[in-house]
Formats: structure tokens, sequence, C-alpha cells
């Protein structure tokens, strides 16, 4: 079995508040390595990069902190890179959603092929600072991933490409159109995006994901989640908590994450916008959710 490397990205320096960068420190509490060595797996922890934690920038009200999220994407790029041309897959506590950025600057460095991302999200994070005044990067990634209009230079810079990716590398699973900016939507029509709705996943949980993986190219495959695609009711996982009532609950993503997983094209599989405090009331939740992605990685 392919050794597994996890490496942990205690960040919430793009996010909304404090609080993911208290996640990867969390799943581990949580028995994440000690399960996944019980499950057969050759894991390798790799730690964590340094701790990043939200402050407000007044000087860059729109998109805050974004110099220090650069900073950190830079790094985990260079942390990654050396783990996947060792042969090994990669798991990634983040931390937020701009982790999935250098997942793919890594991967394509190391895949002669075109790589792709399933962009299991209730966001399309296409926002850029003139699109939205909460100046949160965490919904800004995948608009940088594509290098649209009105994104910050400083994270573009933080990588070897430009763009980063293309619009066909890329589906997304589990998508609220009514979450979404005006600009997103205008955006995701006008590049003919692939989407796989939140309803799909929640109601068809198995043919959701082979509809959105069929789509990828034949190269290798990052699998990006961010906990927010959840019914916050089911798991009070995620940074927002505008998910009640709505989207899978973690049965559903569970059945969609095996299968993604499962893909022979898999090498990556990161994990963001994890506020450990949203479930203090319920200490089932992380264990649940670890449980699932154990589950996944242990085929």
């Amino acid at each position: 079995m392919t050794r597994l490397s996890v490496l942990g990205v205690p960040s919430s320096a793009g996010s909304y508040a404090a609080g993911q960068d208290l996640a990867p420190a969390a799943l581990r509490d949580a028995g994440l390595i000690r399960l996944l060595t019980q499950a057969g797996i050759d894991v390798i922890d790799e730690g964590d990069l340094p701790r990043q934690v939200w402050r407000p920038d007044r000087d860059h009200p729109l998109a805050q902190n974004a110099d220090e999220v650069a900073a950190c994407l830079a790094e985990l790029t260079h942390r990654i890179r050396p783990l996947l041309f060792a042969g090994d897959n990669v798991l990634v506590l983040g931390g937020n959603c701009t982790i999935a950025l250098s997942v793919m600057a890594a991967l394509q460095e190391a895949d002669d092929s075109k790589s792709g991302l399933l962009y299991i999200d209730r966001h399309f994070d296409l926002n850029t600072p003139d699109t939205t005044i909460d100046g949160a990067v965490d919904w800004m990634g995948m608009a940088h991933a594509l290098d649209l209009a009105g994104c910050v230079e400083s994270l573009l810079n933080a990588f070897d490409r430009r763009p980063l990716l293309e619009a066909d590398q890329i589906a997304w699973l589990g998508v609220q159109d009514d979450g979404a900016t005006p600009a997103e939507l205008e955006r995701a029509s006008r590049l003919g995006l692939h989407v796989v709705s939140s309803d799909e996943l929640a109601r068809t949980p198995t043919e959701a994901v082979r509809r959105a993986l069929a789509f990828l190219p034949s190269g290798y495959l990052a699998v990006h989640v961010d906990v927010d695609v959840l019914d916050f009711t089911d798991a009070p996982l995620a940074e927002s908590t505008d998910g009640r009532n709505t989207g899978p609950g973690l049965d559903q993503l569970a059945t969609a994450l095996k299968i993604a997983v499962a893909d022979p094209r898999r090498r990556v599989l990161s994990i963001g916008e994890l506020n450990p405090t949203r479930s203090a009331g319920d200490p089932t939740t992380l264990p649940r959710f670890v449980a699932a992605i154990v589950a996944a990685l242990a085929g």
C-alpha cells in the first residue's frame, strides 16, 4: 500500500476569524493518525506548518492578511512537492480552502498529464476583493487559481504558473447557488464550469460524485473537502454556520468520499474550513468525521 504522508496547516489567516488554526491538532487529538495506522495504512506524520491566527487587517480590509496567506501557500507547496515525488499519497489538514491551490501547484509539478481537482464545497470560492466586502480570502481561492480579474497579486505570485488551473481541471461538488455572490454566478456561467449541486450530493451521493469525477482529466487527482458542504445541524464543524438543515449529512459525504478517494488517479486529499469550536457542544461530531476520513482512505 502506498505510504500516506499527513501534513497540517494550522492557519486561519485568510478566514473570517480565528478557529481553523486549531483544526490539525483537533483531528489528531480525535485519533486520526492512530486510526489510520490501525486501518493498515502506512502513515508518516509530517507535522505542521507554522501556526497563523487571524487578525483584523485594517490596512487591507478587502483582502485581509493576504501576504501571510501567500507565504503559507508557498511554504505548503514546498512541503508537499517532495512527498509526491517520493511516491507518497498526501493528506493535508487545513486550515482554509486556499490550501487547495498549493495542493494543485505541487501535484502538477509531479504529473506529466493534466491534473484534476474535485472541489467539494458549498461555495464556488470565485470571489475577488471587488466582489465582496468581507475581505476573507478563503472564498477567493478558485478565482485566484483561474487568475480572474481583480485577484491579489501576492497570492498569484505564490505559484510558478499563471493561471494555476484551467476551468476544465476543476469539478465542483455540493454547491448551493443561493450562497453565491452575483459575481460568482456570472463567472461560473461565463466560464461554463462543471458544477454538481448540494441537493444532488445530498439526494444521490454515489451518482453525484461519479458524475463530477467523470468530468476531470486523466492525470493525477486531488480531492478537496470544505466541511461547510455539510448540513451544519447534522455535523457542526464548519467556520460558516449558514448551512443549517440543507446539504448532505456526514453519511452522504462519507459515501461520496469513499468513491472519490478510491479513484486510481487520486494522490491528495485535503480538508479545509474545520473549526473545532463549533462542535464543542457535541463531542461525537469530530470522531464521526475522523471515522469517515479513515474509512475513505482505508478503502
